[in-house]
């Protein structure tokens, strides 16, 4: 069996390359070109022929390719969504801000979830990504955008926490200096509330941003929106977000769904407010995307501004996600989701039109 060399890290490059005698240098100068995004070890000119044939011997490069691209003629936001090397497809979408490049990534194709108003989870799980296919999705986004890209949030397809350890590596990965070098502090974790795992990542001692998807603070509605609150409720959750920032000292960022006449009443308001006291946060208010096979419903303007007054007014920091890439499929899951749905309308004989 090959080894997958683009999710090793540069020490342990150095240790393959030293069991076959190559000198240590090289593993720089092999871990460069990964992280270059080379499709081929023939790509890298300074090595001899014969390191390249023993690389392509023992080793396999991951290479996604674009299934489908879709750019928003209203703001340049970029979704891409790409085929692995196992025909399963997973998206990134690239996003341009005053402050620099920033790209969503997957973790998982799927997600197990299940989440209702999420179209990521429709489907549920089918596997986890590699180091290597996290990273693809950072580096390929870059080559074909022509972008630099300095801002990175694992928001997309998939629950990060759920795929802990690839995760971490892909941090360690991205983060090296002889790579990528985005810094901790460039790059954003979403979790839906794994409370075990958030402990975890506490002891890691990252300097990212730890972004939690609460979207509400009412244990009974947020268990039928958000299943995995029958096994870590709100009050133990949020004790895991103190606990977070004791250890870090890195404010949270809580993610709210706005639904409406679900989670943006006055009462909800009001119950947020007493749930979040004493924990330095940010919520973040995010317009809901409609999903076709959810009965949820976005909540309108005026209830989002009057949601986030409440919030304001008693001192938490609330703001209003910026809308990107409305006029494409903007939605977590959603290009996933058409693309395989399409795939299954030409297998039964239908006429393709895209």
């Amino acid at each position: 069996m090959k080894k997958d060399i683009k999710s090793m890290t540069l020490a342990e490059l150095s240790l393959e390359l030293k069991a076959i005698c190559e000198p240590q240098f090289r593993a720089k100068q092999v871990f460069t070109w990964l992280h270059r995004g080379v499709k081929s070890f023939d790509e890298m000119s300074n090595l001899s022929k014969d390191l390249r044939r023993k690389l392509s011997e023992e080793y396999f490069l991951t290479v996604p390719t674009v299934a489908r691209k879709q750019a928003s003629q209203k703001d340049g936001t970029i979704k891409y969504l790409w085929r692995l090397s196992d025909g399963n497809c997973v998206e990134s979408v690239l996003m341009q801000y005053h402050h620099g490049n920033t790209v969503c990534i997957s973790s998982e194709v799927g997600c197990p979830m299940g989440c209702a108003f999420c179209a990521s989870t429709l489907g549920g799980l089918v596997r986890r990504l590699r180091p290597s296919e996290m990273l693809d999705q950072v580096l390929f986004t870059q080559l074909d955008s022509g972008l630099p890209i300095s801002n990175i949030v694992l928001m997309g397809i998939g629950e990060p926490l759920d795929n802990y350890d690839t995760v971490l590596r892909f941090l360690e990965l991205v983060n090296a200096p002889e790579g990528m070098n985005i810094g901790m502090r460039h790059i954003s974790l979403s979790t839906c509330g794994l409370v075990d795992k958030i402990d975890r990542l506490a002891e890691e001692d990252l300097q990212l941003t730890l972004s939690v998807s609460l979207h509400c603070p009412d244990n009974e509605i947020r268990s039928k929106i958000m299943p995995i609150n029958r096994r870590y409720d709100v009050d133990t959750l949020l004790a895991a977000c103190r606990r977070y920032f004791e250890k870090t000292g890195r404010r949270i960022s809580f993610e709210y769904a706005m639904i409406r006449d679900v989670n943006d009443t006055p009462e909800m308001a009001q119950l947020l407010i007493k749930k979040l006291k004493g924990l330095p946060s940010h919520i973040n208010l995010i317009p809901l995307n409609n999903v076709e096979e959810s009965p949820l419903k976005p909540s309108t303007r005026a209830q989002v501004a009057s949601f986030q007054k409440m919030l304001t007014e008693h001192g938490i920091t609330a703001t209003v996600r910026r809308t990107l890439g409305s006029d494409i499929d903007a939605s977590c899951g959603q290009l996933r989701r058409n693309y395989e749905k399409e795939g299954k309308e030409q297998s039964d004989g239908s006429i393709r039109t895209d």
